[in-house]
């Protein structure tokens, strides 16, 4: 059986979406001969944990965690954040309504002193084991994956090291070009070095995968030697059986980080004018969101006047999101309202 290195921050106990992509593709890889040889930190930052997901690991999978150092103590502190509160990505807000000084400072901090994300004290002594460690035990390919793009600068060191390695760069979400990378407060110099090393992972890997084919144009013309797109699925084995039943309420359901980029500020007087003229269906009316919702998009909920039919059952793990998407009425599924969207 082949060995493919996996490169990746996140990995059960983790959960939410980073996890489920590599994950479900390090179940079927045996099943095509190919062992997976899981790299990830031993004591990440757990974002939304689900030990569930633990049972997805395949038993031919070789998992080498190794510890991570990361600046989130720091955060903390600075934005007066509680230790064992959770640090949501993309700039979600779930707290006060005004961002504070404090908050902005951190931003100013997280984008121009660790490049190009908060893993980057990781890069180098990963480098370092995982080089001593392919001398010893070889592996076929490399793949890796991000953000967090700290995970392509290892993958670029290791390649320095081995350069007949093959290596496939799997982008689940751009760098440069993702929707928050204009409120990273970047100084002239930290934005020319997050393009530098962008375009050097791009154009020394050996196949980048994008997950749509728009990124896919962009990871081109960046310099893609080789550009592949492998899009997000799901795995039927996770779908509920039999099938739990659909709501009896008119469910409108968000599933998944709501952020400020995401908010529909036309959708909701449109439903609240709905309410008035049909009272049966303002009755019925159910605004579920399973995940973190952002100030923003709560604030403009109330205004239209919703905000009795707002239902937040937070973040759950990946066999309840299922769950929750089943007895929905209507999925809503909301693009970021950003230049690159």
């Amino acid at each position: 059986m082949k060995r493919v290195l996996i490169i990746t921050y996140y990995w059960p106990p983790n959960g939410g979406a980073g996890v489920q992509r590599w994950l479900k593709m390090a179940k079927y890889l045996p099943q095509h001969g190919w062992r997976p040889v899981v790299y990830t930190p031993e004591n990440p930052e757990i974002i939304t944990p689900d030990e569930a997901l633990s049972k997805e690991v395949p038993v031919e999978a070789e998992i080498i965690k190794r510890p991570i150092h990361e600046p989130y103590a720091f955060y903390k502190r600075l934005t007066g954040r509680k230790g064992d509160e959770k640090v949501h990505l993309g700039f979600l807000n779930e707290g006060a309504k005004k961002k504070s000084w404090r908050e902005d400072l951190a931003v100013w901090v997280r984008g121009n002193a660790f490049i190009p994300d908060a893993r980057v004290w990781w890069v180098r002594p990963s480098v370092r084991f995982l080089t001593g460690y392919l001398r010893e035990h070889p592996v076929d390919a490399m793949v890796s994956t991000g953000p967090p793009h700290s995970m392509h600068l290892i993958a670029l060191g290791l390649k320095k090291e081995f350069p007949d390695l093959r290596w496939i760069a799997d982008w689940r979400d751009p760098w440069t070009n993702i929707d928050f990378y204009d409120q990273l407060k970047l100084t002239t110099w930290a934005d020319r070095k997050h393009h530098r090393l962008e375009r050097e992972v791009v154009t020394r890997a050996d196949v980048n995968v994008a997950v749509g084919w728009t990124m896919a144009e962009e990871l081109k013309g960046i310099g893609s030697k080789r550009t592949e797109v492998i899009t997000n699925g799901f795995d039927p084995y996770d779908v509920p059986s039999p099938p739990v039943p659909v709501d009896d309420t008119y469910s409108l359901v968000h599933v998944g980080n709501m952020t400020a980029s995401r908010d529909i500020p036309l959708l909701w007087p449109a439903l609240a004018e709905l309410c008035k003229a049909d009272p049966e269906f303002g009755r019925k009316l159910i605004l579920r969101f399973v995940g973190p919702v952002d100030q923003v998009v709560l604030a403009s909920i109330e205004r239209a006047g919703l905000a009795g039919h707002v239902e937040r059952v937070g973040s759950v793990g990946h066999a309840e999101a299922m769950r929750e998407m089943q007895r929905a009425r209507v999925l809503l599924l909301s693009v970021n309202d950003t230049a690159n969207a």
